[in-house]
């Protein structure tokens, strides 16, 4: 079965924007758990398993279509973060622009129920989760006022959340 993130991402045209608002994904990820015995990497070396990503979102941008990602994080921060946070210079170098926000500075924003991606600012994907972290579903919608709700969700977070260089863990 297709990755539907690398099929959106193929597609898009211009832009392609994703909300992560949980403190802990896919905990038996085998890169997670490397990381967790002490493993970190070297920004000058891209593991082979980020390749699948540079594969595909690598090539979005390469088209022109504007990336970025906002990560609402809970501090102090979980160990699931604190990977994530380590990771991310793999998403800068391909030319992906992430920003991190404090939960308690995102607490007035009318968010989404779920972790999404939205592409060209018409096409989102919602992800669900189970209670620990692993993709249980995914659901397209097109539908004007939650593509509103996003957009709008998107760029208050993106406007207060500070760039992944600047971002220091708690």
């Amino acid at each position: 079965m297709a990755n539907p993130i690398a099929t959106a991402m193929a597609e898009a045209k211009f832009s392609a924007v994703h909300l992560e608002m949980r403190d802990n994904y896919t905990p038996n990820d085998p890169q997670f758990r490397r990381y967790r015995e002490g493993l970190r990497y070297d920004p000058n070396d891209r593991p082979e398993w980020f390749h699948y990503w540079t594969n595909f979102a690598g090539e979005a941008i390469d088209r022109g279509v504007a990336m970025r990602r906002a990560r609402i994080v809970s501090e102090p921060v979980t160990e699931y973060i604190r990977y994530e946070h380590h990771v991310t210079f793999l998403n800068v170098a391909i030319g992906e622009q992430v920003r991190w926000l404090p939960r308690r500075l995102a607490a007035d924003i009318a968010l989404p129920g779920t972790d999404l991606w939205m592409f060209d600012d018409s096409k989102i994907m919602f992800t669900f989760f189970s209670g620990d972290g692993d993709v249980v579903d995914r659901e397209w919608t097109t539908e004007p006022a939650v593509v509103q709700l996003v957009k709008n969700a998107f760029e208050t977070v993106w406007h207060r959340a500070t760039p992944h260089e600047d971002y220091v863990l708690k």
